[in-house]
């Protein structure tokens, strides 16, 4: 079982190794001396240290950018495109903000920006498993577009139950969240909540890839 794990572990890490820099897909063991690209700084596989660095071409960084962020959401190629495809679409309005605000929007997303997960992938086992709710509803799925001013929370019955939300709750304080969400936490009920206030923005956040190089990407 440890083995079996600790190849899922290693599989996950090799993605950043892959791209070159951290992209925060295993929640704090990223922010430790135990992140394997501080222990081994280069590509995954048996001759990765020993690769020459390849000369950078607009089109390969436009396809580093996209691949970050597929890896960072957790999406599947068919799920960002359909993202980028409707993105483009809209009239009037900068393309790359419409592409972020589809990716951030969605429900495990928040979940994980509001802290009530370490990492997008427990975010979204959080929302499978029926444990969020938005306005007081449950909803399990995890590309669920919350909208301005709906509330996100978790049940407070689980928070009890489960050690992992407890050690969560307690560790709310020190988190950091983006100024378009709020958070309510209420020791004495165990109620962890928090509400959208606007809508995510390419100038007000700071992202490990690059919105507007993946547009030109698909635009070719």
């Amino acid at each position: 079982m440890a083995t079996t794990q600790k190849k899922i572990d290693n599989s996950i890490c090799s993605q950043c190794r892959r791209a070159g820099e951290k992209l925060f897909l295993k929640g704090e063991k990223c922010f430790s001396p135990n992140c394997l690209i501080v222990k081994r700084n280069y590509a995954p596989g048996q001759h990765g240290n020993a690769k020459a660095p390849r000369r950078s071409t607009s089109y390969g960084s436009q396809l580093r950018e996209k691949q970050k962020a597929k890896q960072i959401y957790g999406l599947r190629e068919r799920q960002f495109s359909n993202y980028v495809e409707e993105a483009t679409r809209k009239k009037g309005v900068v393309t790359a903000d419409v592409l972020l605000k589809f990716l951030e929007t969605r429900l495990d997303n928040v979940v994980f920006r509001l802290g009530f997960a370490k990492s997008r992938a427990a975010a979204r086992q959080l929302v499978s498993h029926k444990h969020v709710l938005v306005n007081g509803k449950k909803v399990n799925i995890a590309s669920f577009q919350v909208k301005l001013n709906q509330v996100i929370s978790i049940e407070p019955k689980f928070v009890e139950k489960s050690k992992l939300m407890e050690n969560i709750f307690t560790n709310l304080s020190k988190k950091e969240i983006p100024t378009w969400l709020s958070l309510d936490i209420d020791a004495a009920t165990k109620k962890l909540g928090g509400k959208v206030l606007g809508l995510p923005k390419l100038a007000d956040m700071t992202l490990e890839f690059d919105p507007k190089k993946i547009i030109e990407f698909y635009s070719r």
